[in-house]
């Protein structure tokens, strides 16, 4: 199990190094595209649509994200028409700061096809045009803010394995404790100042206000990473898929970048004007 997760880990991350830095623009709104619709395929399952429903909601995401991806430029390597997709990173981040802690709250399930469409929609399609937009801006701009994720993540993991008690959200995924956040926290916290040391970022006096943008990048990551859990546990699966050995589905890799993308997308294009 181990070593199927280590090979499939190096495999995910040379085609991702492969595809960002080498393809054409056209292609990588294609392959965007295409694990849009993939994961599409599994929000289905999480959602338990009959296999029809299925087919056509992966067909239909799949075409929204290269049709939206087209008209705003995004296939010819432009970013002028990346304004045209604020409303939808607008609506997808209300959704992840104020519906999905309600949600997670209250535990609400996917029991209606057009609700979870709809929901499906919203989590999906903009991360997949944020993934086009942010590699568009430059490769090591999409993969700086995946590599914040990242970290997150395996903070949260290791911190957690460490020194979790007190557990975050038992209900939902025993796994997860307060501990493996703050590490998640701290991490994030060095890595992005260390980033910016790096690059000779002139900071003056806006330490605070980065320490704060990177806590909260942190706690929608985290947040992303519980909607899942919850679906996945009423829906009775173990992970999202079976595609990627050792990993589960893609689902089960994208979860934390469904929530922070489409918001370091949206303050990109509201950086820029």
């Amino acid at each position: 199990m181990l070593k199927d997760r280590v090979l499939t880990a190096i495999a995910l991350l040379v085609g991702l190094l492969a595809a960002v830095f080498l393809l054409p623009a056209s292609l990588w709104l294609v392959v965007c595209a295409a694990l849009c619709g993939a994961a599409a395929w599994e929000w289905g399952a999480l959602a338990r649509f009959e296999q029809g429903l299925r087919v056509s909601t992966a067909v239909a995401f799949t075409a929204a994200c290269a049709l939206l991806g087209w008209s705003a430029g995004l296939g010819s390597g432009q970013l002028g028409g990346a304004g045209a997709l604020v409303p939808l990173y607008v609506f997808s981040a209300l959704f992840w700061i104020f519906v999905v802690p309600l949600w997670l709250r209250g535990k609400w399930a996917l029991s209606n096809p057009m609700l979870a469409s709809l929901v499906g929609f919203v989590v999906l399609v903009p991360t997949a045009l944020a993934m086009m937009q942010l590699r568009t801006m430059g490769p090591w701009v999409l993969l700086g803010t995946m590599a914040v994720v990242w970290v997150a993540d395996i903070a949260a993991y290791f911190t957690g394995r460490a020194f979790g008690r007190r557990k975050l959200a038992p209900s939902i995924s025993p796994g997860k404790t307060w501990e493996g956040a703050a590490g998640a926290a701290v991490a994030v916290l060095a890595f992005g100042f260390g980033i910016l040391a790096m690059l000779g970022a002139e900071l003056q006096g806006g330490v605070a206000a980065i320490a704060v943008v990177l806590l909260a990048w942190t706690a929608v990551s985290i947040v992303g990473d519980l909607f899942e859990s919850l679906l996945k546990r009423q829906a009775g699966l173990k992970d999202s898929g079976s595609i990627l050995p050792g990993h589960g589905g893609i689902l089960d890799r994208i979860d934390s970048l469904t929530s922070t993308l489409p918001m370091v997308a949206l303050g990109a294009v509201w950086l820029a004007r």
